[in-house]
């Protein structure tokens, strides 16, 4: 396990990275025997003197949801992330130059939430139940970690994304907003263009099968440390689609059909 004095390291780090808009190393190579839970103190850290400098928590987002991503990185649970006041942005925002690194794109279902949800057997019923509506968004990812070491070729590990508070950056929500039992949220897709080209396309059930399972993990998870999910929150359910890189100028749509579209401009 690392020491209270690396984890304070690393953390400072990854703030500095973000600050400065600069990478860092690998954490999974400057720490070799860093664990899943190690990483996840890392990004509580981090979280800590986010909070401290003034910003508010507004919801959690949910990673590797899908097989692909999690085959991709030889590991078969999620990860999770918390998001932060200043990550929100209007539909259509223009995203300012500069304001990210190595800015991607995933489209999401965004459940905002009623009620809170805690404990270690919550059901997808019960995340039905605690749920005010789910509607479109767009989870803007960015990294503050090397995805790949440029002297060895490793490329970043599962440690090291959980660490950078699981690739978050900023969030779009737009579309139409549902009730969760208005729908069948596994038919509930999106055609993703950038610049009226579409990138990707992807279904709701490419998230664990259905959506609310990774809401009901990350209750899990959060249980285990003392925490929740707490009324009034956003939680992104996972992406069910590959990232979409972002360059400057680039108009990113995702139209979720019946459901209305979710776009950003990045300046």
């Amino acid at each position: 396990m690392l020491s209270a004095q690396q984890i304070a390291a690393a953390a400072a780090s990854l703030d500095a990275a973000e600050r400065d808009r600069a990478q860092i190393g690998l954490l999974s190579l400057a720490y070799p025997g860093m664990s899943l839970d190690d990483a996840y103190a890392v990004q509580a850290e981090w979280v800590k003197a986010k909070r401290a400098a003034g910003r508010r928590v507004i919801g959690w987002k949910i990673g590797l949801t899908s097989k692909a991503m999690q085959y991709a990185l030889n590991i078969d649970i999620p990860d999770s992330g918390v998001l932060f006041d200043d990550m929100l942005f209007a539909d259509g925002a223009v995203i300012p130059k500069g304001r990210f690194i190595q800015p991607r794109i995933e489209a999401e279902i965004a459940f905002v939430m009623k009620a809170d949800l805690a404990g270690p057997d919550v059901s997808v019923f019960d995340v039905l139940n605690a749920t005010d509506y789910v509607t479109p968004a767009l989870e803007i990812l960015d990294t503050r970690v090397l995805r790949v070491d440029p002297e060895t070729g490793k490329t970043r590990s599962i440690v090291d994304t959980v660490a950078d508070n699981a690739a978050n950056a900023g969030i779009v929500i737009g579309g139409r907003p549902m009730r969760p039992d208005a729908l069948d949220m596994r038919w509930m897709g999106a055609i993703v263009s950038r610049n009226a080209e579409v990138e990707e396309t992807g279904l709701g059930a490419g998230v664990l099968n259905h959506p609310a399972r990774g809401i009901a993990w990350l209750a899990g998870r959060l249980h285990a440390y003392g925490d929740r999910i707490s009324a009034g929150q956003i939680v992104l359910a996972g992406s069910f689609i590959r990232p979409v890189e972002a360059r400057h100028g680039d108009t990113i749509t995702s139209d979720f059909g019946p459901y209305g579209t979710v776009s950003c401009h990045f300046a």
